[in-house]
């Protein structure tokens, strides 16, 4: 399968005082406002931090989704969150906290399992940060 997705970004004026938008080909993000404040501070508005959480979250999350199928597992609820660490100009650490509801599966094989879909989900292979995972099973 082979499929291709696009974003853009339009950026006016200088790094510090300057602002800019970000749209996603679905329209789900159209014009969100993108500042030094949104990425640096706490304005209003998105950054690239946050968005690249939000895509390796629901990438890891559906990937463990299909590996737990594989498996012969169904997921009842999978929550994760993807903390991104920004450091010295450059992102250093993504951490993911998964809480997940699975019946019927032993301890080892769900952590074994979310490791396979943090090794392979797409967002994890294409990183280039530590990423570290912490299971819950419940």
């Amino acid at each position: 399968m082979k499929f291709t997705r696009n974003a853009s970004a339009n950026w006016q004026g200088t790094g510090m005082e300057g602002k800019g938008t970000i749209s996603t080909q679905s329209t789900t993000l159209d014009k969100a406002q993108l500042s030094f404040k949104t990425r640096f501070a706490d304005g209003v508005g998105t950054n690239p931090e946050e968005l690249i959480g939000a895509a390796h979250a629901g990438c890891f999350t559906m990937k463990l989704s299909f590996v737990l199928s594989e498996l012969g597992f169904t997921p009842e609820n999978l929550d994760t969150v993807a903390k991104v660490t920004f450091e010295d100009g450059k992102i250093t650490t993504i951490t993911l906290d998964l809480t997940a509801t699975v019946s019927n599966i032993s301890e080892e094989q769900f952590q074994e399992a979310a490791k396979n879909a943090k090794e392979n989900c797409p967002v994890s292979q294409l990183l280039n940060a530590e990423i570290i995972l912490n299971a819950k099973l419940v």
